[in-house]
């Protein structure tokens, strides 16, 4: 992991602990009310899908982090809640990063991205709820504990054994000397509190002994109950009495923003004032329902409420994308500040009500926005795969080339989203010249203005053009029989591809390029690991040969999701041409299509 020069190392941005005032949390003397992100993979990636990986995980960098604070900052945050701690997954890869290895067993390098974390967090003036165990299994939780020690997951909350591996990661994690800054996580005020996890099926005896133990390890910092208070179950009653707990939350996900109101009316009526509550999660409605909740949480004693939830830009360009399980197919992670990609889901609009509510709830200014920041164009290996470091609240990017570093530069690419395609290069220079070497650099903007050029990137030398089709539609196609179908859903099964081609036995796709082939790139995916496509050249469209490839099959199972498998067809090409037939040998979908010619 690439850590940057903070900025602001050892300068304290954040005055007061939060503390709680009967059923009110205060910063210093002022109530401190917020609505704001849930951002599950703000210290831990889970959706690194790279078409040759074998798992999605991975440990965020400081452009990364850095990118979620500043989305919260202009949306007008000022809290982000984070998922967990990850613990080691049973039969996962054991290339994949984790902070928890077993009992005991602590990961420095990734406690070391949890540090930077917290360091911009501070810088950010970004208050963190940290939950520091999930339920589930999704980045290693509850299971994995109890696997470590070779026990059933429904001895979690009672067993001594567990019970003190459990503490002795509170222990580490509390009294950890962050490695950037020099101050304890017990004494860093841009934490919220410390969440005892992530929707627990927790007792109260479990509940009270883990916040007691947190409270006599730290002085400074409060504690919420993580109990799984979701929709109509209600929060646990024993912990609105509990001294050791000192916020309550619970979780919304209902469809009917009427049930919402009657649920969290409910808790409202159980906590009675006792102590302050807060939303968690919710999520995965209409932006007309998310705003009717938000209002009514506005209206209440509520202390704030976080929606679920942000996924950011990537360091090799493009956002995370992250399908919602739970989402009805309807809903993705949220990117900022909004996107035609978006579009069913109203992201756009959704932003602009969240950063009303956001204002209204705290009683701040509305952040103002500007032109977003210089964006860093990325090495460019070929004139057909170009990407960057984007923007946070870029709209979009221009691209201009030169054939001198110094100019002049043509635009080659206007209002160029990076919100479009998953995980590939953002932009294809389709007016490169073969044989001419070009120099490329790029602004970005949005509706307040354009940014300064980036870095000025090249020489790059064409040697092939590159025909480049992400089934975004058909358009690319020169022929293909009529059973090929462009599918937009079940994304999460395609390593989040939201345009893919399918089709069954004996369909055929063809492409055709002005020039000689010479590499043919095919990413596909098949519910069997075997060579699912027959490829085939020919100079005329009419006389074809067959061509020798051996695909490169990246099978890790099905994972939690049913995954299909990867399979690259990669070959060069020898003879003479212009068109390249596909035969599916088998039910596959295809991702994309690179071929490079002269």
């Amino acid at each position: 992991m690439c850590i940057l020069p903070l900025l602001s190392v050892g300068q304290e941005n954040i005055e007061n602990f939060i503390s709680v005032k009967g059923n009110k949390l205060m910063n210093g003397d002022k109530e401190f009310r917020f609505v704001s992100f849930n951002i599950p993979t703000l210290n831990y990636n889970e959706d690194v899908f790279e078409f040759d990986r074998l798992h999605p995980y991975s440990l965020p960098d400081e452009f990364e982090i850095r990118d979620v604070m500043e989305t919260v900052k202009q949306v007008g945050g000022q809290v982000i809640r984070m998922y967990t701690l990850p613990v080691r997954i049973e039969n996962e890869s054991n290339t994949a990063p984790t902070y928890i290895e077993g009992p005991g067993q602590f990961v420095e390098e990734s406690f070391k991205t949890m540090d930077l974390v917290l360091a911009l967090a501070n810088e950010y003036n970004i208050r963190i709820v940290f939950s520091t165990l999930n339920n589930f299994r999704w980045m290693g939780g509850v299971p994995q504990y109890c696997g470590f020690r070779g026990k059933d997951r429904g001895v979690f909350y009672t067993d001594p054994e567990i019970i003190a591996d459990y503490k002795a990661t509170l222990n580490f994690v509390i009294n950890r000397k962050n490695s950037i800054t020099g101050e304890f996580y017990k004494d860093d005020k841009a934490i919220l509190c410390w969440e005892t996890g992530n929707e627990l099926y927790s007792t109260p005896e479990w509940t009270n002994e883990i916040c007691g133990y947190i409270k006599s390890l730290d002085k400074n910092h409060l504690t919420m109950d993580g109990f799984f208070a979701f929709d109509d179950r209600p929060v646990m009653e024993s912990s609105i009495g509990n001294p050791n707990v000192d916020i309550i939350c619970s979780h919304h996900y209902e469809l009917n923003p009427a049930e919402f109101v009657r649920n969290v009316k409910r808790n409202i009526e159980l906590i009675d004032g006792k102590k302050p509550y807060l939303i968690g999660e919710c999520g995965f409605v209409s932006t007309t329902a998310l705003e009717m909740c938000i209002d009514y949480v506005i209206n209440s004693d509520i202390t704030g409420l976080l929606v679920w939830g942000i996924r950011g830009h990537r360091s090799e360009g493009g956002f995370y994308w992250h399908s919602e399980p739970l989402g009805y197919g309807r809903y993705k992670a949220y990117h900022w500040p909004g996107f035609e990609s978006g579009s069913t889901y109203d992201e756009k609009n959704l932003f602009a009500m969240m950063r009303k509510q956001a204002s209204k709830i705290s009683g701040n200014k509305m952040p103002e926005l500007s032109a977003p920041s210089i964006p860093e164009l990325l090495p460019i290996a070929h004139v057909s795969t170009i990407s960057w470091k984007g923007s946070t609240g870029a709209l979009g990017y221009d691209i201009y080339r030169s054939e001198k570093k110094k100019g002049p530069y043509k635009l080659v690419g206007y209002n160029i989203s990076d919100a479009v395609n998953q995980y590939v290069p953002l932009f294809e220079d389709n007016t490169a010249k073969k044989g001419k070497s070009y120099y490329y650099r790029i602004k970005a903007k949005n509706e307040y203005g354009s940014s300064d050029y980036s870095n000025t990137v090249g020489p790059v030398k064409v040697e092939t053009l590159g025909l480049i089709d992400n089934m975004n539609n058909f358009g690319k196609v020169y022929f293909s029989t009529e059973n090929v179908s462009l599918e937009t859903d079940r994304d999460r099964v395609f390593k989040e591809d939201m345009y893919r081609f399918k089709a069954g036995p004996e369909e055929k796709m063809i492409y055709y390029v002005p020039g000689n082939i010479k590499r043919i790139r095919i990413y596909s995916f098949c519910q069997q690991a075997v060579s699912n496509l027959r490829l085939l050249t020919s100079k005329d469209n009419d006389n074809y040969k067959s061509v020798d490839v051996q695909p490169n099959i990246y099978d890790n199972g099905k994972g939690d999701y049913g995954y299909w498998v990867p399979i690259v067809h990669d070959v060069e090409v020898n003879q003479e041409s212009s068109y390249l037939k596909i035969e599916f040998n088998l039910e596959s979908q295809i991702s994309r299509v690179e071929l490079y010619y002269e």
